[in-house]
């Protein structure tokens, strides 16, 4: 009878365990994530610590996002979020007013830098301290698109160059390793990645930077006509975990750099001090007060400056092209 009892209570214990978990976790209203790929233009790099603090930290989870990040080209980014198979990508500026010229309806919507991080990296006895002095050297690039080749023009153009007297050699994201085996006698670098691995490598570099020559609108996160049209309340969300990212980053710089391990693969390998450094120098590039707002003279100079290197062949309608509605 006592054996029967507690088989009895037991089962009660069960049933009452049950009916709680079926009381406290209803399955009609657990919420469902909006699953977003996130065009990077680039591969897995500590740069992009906000996104992966914002991802780790679970801010984009906060905002019913689930975020996957995909290493495909900027231009290919740019290309998916206009023909709306993709909500977002992180572009350069350039991007947003090369595509609206041809028709593309992308918009942007929180800038990620305030200054444009593209610069031209040499090592000291080439003699390259001005726009002029890259006047019949051999340059490598990623290639001929994006912020780096539009940087570069930027750059010819303050020297008063053009881009046949340099010699452009494609050397893909290889550019530390061409300038020390000198295959090139510069590269077109984000300012704030090569020339530390350089530095560490014990080679005493100039460095060019575009934002020292010219305020260009810079890289940021971008949608289309349609998603800002009929769904702004993604986009206000995606933007403020974004931003939220860039904030932590900035005032958890520690924390972030441990969390970027878990997205680059190779960052555990990489030397540490290093690796930081970049983070370090990306953090003081960045956008952040207000967060995400983009300035409309850098987008402006932006214009004129694709109109002068013939990459624009007529001015378009800058207010339609990106917003500061999101911005905090």
């Amino acid at each position: 009878m006592l054996r029967y009892a507690r088989f009895i209570i037991l089962l009660l214990l069960v049933a009452m365990v049950a009916c709680r978990g079926q009381t406290d976790i209803p399955q009609d209203d657990v919420p469902s994530l909006t699953k977003i790929r996130l065009p990077m233009g680039y591969i897995p790099n500590v740069q992009f610590a906000p996104f992966y603090g914002a991802d780790y930290e679970g801010f984009y989870r906060e905002e019913g996002l689930e975020i996957e990040f995909d290493y495909s080209f900027e231009t290919d980014g740019v290309a998916l979020v206009a023909a709306n198979e993709l909500p977002f990508a992180l572009v350069s500026g350039e991007q947003v007013l090369l595509a609206r010229e041809q028709g593309l309806p992308v918009v942007y919507v929180a800038s990620w830098y305030r200054d444009y991080p593209v610069g031209v990296v040499s090592k000291v006895e080439h003699g390259i301290e001005t726009p002029a002095d890259l006047a019949g050297k051999k340059v490598g690039i990623p290639g001929l698109f994006g912020a780096s080749y539009v940087g570069l023009r930027a750059l010819l153009q303050a020297g008063g160059l053009e881009e046949a007297d340099i010699t452009l050699e494609s050397i893909g994201f290889n550019q530390v390793e061409a300038l020390a085996a000198d295959q090139v006698d510069a590269a077109v670098v984000y300012i704030a990645n090569e020339p530390i691995q350089l530095a560490a490598l014990g080679y005493e570099t100039n460095i060019l930077r575009v934002a020292d020559y010219a305020s260009l609108a810079s890289n940021g996160l971008i949608t289309n006509e349609t998603v800002l049209a009929e769904n702004p309340d993604l986009v206000q969300r995606m933007v403020a975990a974004t931003l939220r990212g860039i904030r932590y980053t900035v005032d958890h710089t520690d924390i972030v750099f441990d969390i970027s391990h878990n997205y680059v693969d190779e960052l555990e390998q990489s030397d540490q001090v290093v690796q930081r450094a970049v983070l370090d120098a990306s953090v003081a590039l960045y956008q952040n007060d207000p967060l995400g707002y983009t300035d409309p003279d850098a987008w402006l100079n932006m214009e004129q400056v694709l109109l002068e290197m013939g990459l624009l062949s007529a001015p378009i309608d800058l207010e339609a092209a990106y917003t500061n509605e999101f911005s905090r």
